[in-house]
């Protein structure tokens, strides 16, 4: 597992844990706390838990106790509108039809959130879950966000981003090259980000469009170069992503 995604694995348990404490009425827990019951190192949990405040998904007053942040619920929230509901079927009958992983996921800033992955995405303890947060720069779901973004956006999108030590051996590291590379994609009619997040992994994604003609979401599938079929994949995401749009504007 990629640095990075074992950042984003001990974030979810964090969040996971305080989430469950706070629904069961349990005792809420501090840095220290947190550290001795998942058995992690205390400044790991330190770092990780601002990190997690910082996207809304934990928050703390006077260094007191860790709680579930507003983020956490406008997630929680968007689980529960009808089409994202809907997009459960859509993405296991990519599943079925293509023998791939497959995602739903929307943006927040230069991150990406997951909405819902396919039954066979993740293993009890994997880091794939709804509410993962991945960079929007160095994956399929994240440039398919960008699909409508023109350069004055993305580099206004990416100004302060750290490049260094995240992705995989085919992401980009600068803003020059991934601007190239959506140019690339959106010429060829879909995104394919070849090990750009998960070493082996290629991702094929293109954008959902709401009612207003806007992107509001990213629908992708995943799998190993040899087992794809890009051109059959593109097509069946581009209709599922018509279908995810259409069942959107009906609230």
């Amino acid at each position: 597992m990629s640095v990075e995604a074992s950042s984003l694995a001990q974030g979810l348990r964090i969040v996971r844990l305080v989430a469950d404490r706070e629904k069961r009425g349990r005792q809420l827990l501090g840095v220290s706390q947190l550290a001795a019951e998942l058995g992690m190192e205390q400044s790991r949990v330190s770092r990780l838990t601002q990190e997690l405040c910082g996207l809304g998904l934990l928050e703390r007053g006077d260094r007191g106790p860790f709680r579930t942040g507003p983020r956490f619920f406008t997630l929680a929230a968007a689980l529960n509108t009808g089409w994202v509901r809907e997009a459960k079927a859509e993405l296991e009958g990519l599943v079925a039809g293509l023998g791939l992983r497959a995602r739903l996921s929307v943006r927040d800033g230069f991150r990406v959130v997951l909405l819902r992955n396919s039954s066979n995405d993740s293993v009890p303890g994997s880091f794939v879950t709804p509410g993962m947060v991945t960079p929007a720069w160095c994956t399929g779901t994240g440039r398919a966000l960008l699909w409508d973004f023109d350069r004055a956006a993305l580099e206004s999108l990416l100004a302060g981003v750290n490049f260094i030590g995240i992705g995989g051996p085919g992401a980009a590291h600068s803003t020059d090259g991934i601007w190239e590379l959506l140019v690339r994609d959106r010429d060829a009619g879909f995104i394919a980000a070849d090990e750009e997040f998960e070493h082996g992994v290629l991702e094929l994604a293109v954008p959902v469009r709401g009612p207003g003609g806007s992107v509001i979401a990213a629908v992708s599938v995943l799998g190993g170069r040899s087992a794809m079929a890009p051109d059959a994949a593109a097509d069946a995401l581009w209709l599922s992503a018509q279908r995810l749009g259409a069942a959107a504007g009906q609230g």
